[in-house]
């Protein structure tokens, strides 16, 4: 009984080791994080900023090496804590930015949205925009504009409503119907799901070899006959 009691005593005490190393790790992990941006913080026209570099990764869609945000704060404490969660809402800006710039129209469509959501707003098309109060009108339009007075064309695409809804093409319309037909597939095995698909996949491989990759709205009675 002693041993059992002795063995299990040093399980213990090794395993309590253990979970203080690890306490230990994660706790300079994120002094040293949060030191970081305590390096960063600096005062600015009497406001507390980050000022940090502008990683390379968004060099195409960000001119400048170095970016100045404003906290809204003053108090030092506060300004820490807020710090980090502004900077990775900096970093969605900009990964919705490069989105739009590498992709296609559907793309492009999809990161405008996105940016308008880190934003704090519903992605809307130009003409409901345009509809809004004019309170709300302003307030979008004012976050478009850069400090030098310039228009951050992609700021203005997620707020103004200037990327239009990419027409559905017919591989498109594929992805889109799997979607709206999913109760069809509720309780059925990967294969039964597989031989229900394959024959409206195979459906539309034809119909695109025949007529194209059409948008929907394209698509004619004579591409119907040539099908």
């Amino acid at each position: 009984m002693r041993n059992d009691f002795f063995a299990r005593s040093q399980i213990f005490a090794r395993w309590r080791a253990i979970c203080c190393a690890i306490a230990e790790h994660f706790a300079s992990c994120r002094f040293a994080f949060f030191a970081t941006f305590s390096h960063a913080i600096h005062k600015r026209s009497g406001h507390l900023h980050v000022r940090k570099r502008v990683p390379r990764r968004y060099a195409a869609i960000e001119p400048r090496e170095y970016v100045w945000i404003s906290l809204h704060t003053d108090p030092d404490d506060v300004a820490k804590r807020k710090a980090p969660a502004i900077w990775d809402e900096m970093l969605e800006a900009w990964e919705a930015k490069l989105h739009a710039d590498e992709g296609d129209a559907e793309a492009r469509f999809e990161a405008a949205k996105d940016l308008a959501a880190i934003r704090g707003y519903r992605y809307l098309p130009a003409a409901d925009v345009a509809k809004l109060p004019r309170p709300e009108l302003f307030e979008r339009l004012s976050k478009v504009k850069r400090k030098d007075g310039s228009i951050d064309k992609m700021e203005a695409t997620a707020l103004a409503g200037g990327a239009p809804m990419p027409p559905i093409t017919l591989s498109r319309a594929l992805d889109v119907y799997w979607t709206l037909a999913h109760e069809k597939t509720l309780g059925k095995s990967g294969d039964q799901v597989r031989r229900w698909r394959n024959p409206r996949i195979k459906a539309i491989q034809n119909l695109v070899q025949v007529i194209g990759n059409k948008p929907i709205s394209e698509i004619s009675a004579d591409d119907m006959l040539d099908f």
